[in-house]
């Protein structure tokens, strides 16, 4: 279509100077004196703003006075090469539309060097700002390569549902849904709360996880995987917490602990390569303005192989570093946070696969190693991130998974679907789970989890 709006990452692609072009955006800065203004416009298509050049004189004062940092605007223009730094071509202006203006004593971004505490007070406009233009592409683009990459190999793309009668990690910090009146709630003759008159006739909460689900899909179509949000009310004010986060989960029938891995390291790996190959310029602006070694330690991922150990042989190794912990390191603990660092940064500085954990620290479903106090389980533990994948291969076994539910006192008539497939063409499987949002801090170089979200879920805060 004849003069269309052209976004301003195909503009500034163009070698064809003269040609007239269209472009819309909002105003980044306005500079200039009497006889020429110059305005950097950018359209979030691309971290960089095309320069207008603005014939002072060819224009109503009252156009040029509405044109603000934070306005909207629209240009025509003829493309002309560059006579600067930075871009090979700009748009001298013929003609300029305000669509919005943006009061200078007002707009929040008026002024650059913001502190990203500052910026999630203003969540409706961060987005606008270089920082939060790069990391939402990034994450874009990351949603897209998990997508594509599933699709290629043929795994099926299983919706499952947000709202749950279960409890996948028994963990126990779940947010409530209910339509009860809160100020008068039913009760039972034992005085709990009658959730048989709820909406759905019972207690639900939102979920924590698409696992069991994916596992029913799993066994019948054979590769699947989940992409949703997910919902933990725990109360964690840090920079590794959400209340509310994304989670690709996929879940394989006839796939083995050792298949779980090679999956897991070929994914991960496939979608930092999809970054480094298709997000450059913003990578190369995150890697100046928050992280040096950025796009150093992406590539350092994509070209080794990542470590595989058992969680015995790394506690040996912690216990024989010589180091100081604040957390003691004794065969069956959970590691923590300066375990996994020192493994991964210290000891291999590379990624690294942990197996075979102790049950008592896992998760219900995870396959039991025979005559072994170990379940079939890996984490893939990642530099600054920590745990980034949690895996293992499930428990195909009815009564040995009905068996660990008791043990652990998780109510059969919660997970009594679940455990029925185990009775009807069981067979083995595997998968895993991979946080989004810890992706995304590694792919961006951000060093807080509420910065790689648009709208973060956090304690005391849901405003946007």
């Amino acid at each position: 279509m004849k003069n269309r709006r052209i976004k301003i990452r195909d503009i500034l692609k163009s070698t064809k100077p003269g040609t007239t072009v269209k472009a819309k955006g909002w105003v980044r800065t306005k500079r200039g004196n009497k006889n020429l203004n110059f305005i950097a416009l950018n359209d979030g298509s691309t971290i960089h703003s095309i320069q207008i050049v603005v014939d002072v004189p060819e224009f109503e004062d009252n156009i040029l006075q509405q044109i603000t940092t934070g306005a909207c605007i629209s240009v025509n223009g003829t493309l002309v090469e560059s006579m600067g730094k930075g871009q090979t071509v700009e748009i001298q202006a013929k003609e300029i539309k305000v669509y919005g203006t943006a009061d200078p004593e007002t707009y929040p971004l008026q002024k650059k060097g913001h502190s990203l505490e500052f910026l999630r007070e203003i969540a409706h406009l961060r987005p606008r700002t270089n920082t939060f233009g790069a990391v939402l592409r990034v994450r874009h683009a990351m949603a897209f390569a998990i997508h594509k990459y599933f699709n290629d190999r043929g795994f099926c793309c299983l919706h499952t549902p947000i709202i749950t009668g279960s409890d996948a990690e028994g963990a126990g910090n779940m947010f409530r849904v209910s339509t009860l009146d809160p100020e008068c709630l039913p009760r039972t003759e034992n005085g709990a709360v009658d959730y048989s008159r709820d909406f759905f006739g019972r207690e639900t909460k939102l979920t924590v996880s698409g696992q069991l689900e994916g596992e029913l899909a799993a066994l019948a179509l054979s590769e699947i995987y989940t992409f949703g949000p997910t919902f933990r009310a725990e109360n964690s004010n840090t920079a590794r917490h959400l209340a509310e986060f994304w989670m690709v989960e996929p879940e394989m029938a006839f796939y083995d602990l050792t298949d779980n891995m090679d999956l897991a390291e070929d994914f991960i790996k496939h979608l930092i390569n999809h970054a480094l190959t298709n997000c450059m310029d913003d990578l190369e602006f995150l890697n100046k303005m928050y992280d040096r070694d950025l796009v150093a330690r992406m590539n350092s991922i994509v070209d080794n192989n990542f470590a595989r150990l058992t969680y015995t042989e790394a506690v040996e190794i912690l216990k024989k570093s010589g180091k100081d912990f604040e957390f003691p390191v004794n065969w069956g603990c959970d590691l923590q946070s300066e375990h996994e660092t020192f493994l991964v940064e210290t000891h291999f500085k590379k990624p690294v696969i942990l197996t075979d954990y102790p049950r008592d620290i896992k998760a219900f479903y995870m396959k039991q190693n025979e005559g072994s106090k170990t379940v079939r389980a890996m984490d893939v533990l990642f530099p600054r991130i920590g745990e980034i994948i949690g895996g293992s291969q499930r428990e195909e076994n009815h009564e040995k998974l009905s068996a660990r539910a008791r043990e652990l006192k998780i109510p059969e008539k919660d997970i009594w679907w679940y455990l029925e497939t185990r009775k009807f063409g069981t067979a083995p499987h595997s998968g895993f789970g991979l946080g989004f949002e810890r992706l995304i801090l590694f792919v961006t170089g951000m060093s807080n989890i509420r910065d790689v979200i648009p709208f973060p879920r956090t304690p005391k805060n849901a405003e946007f």
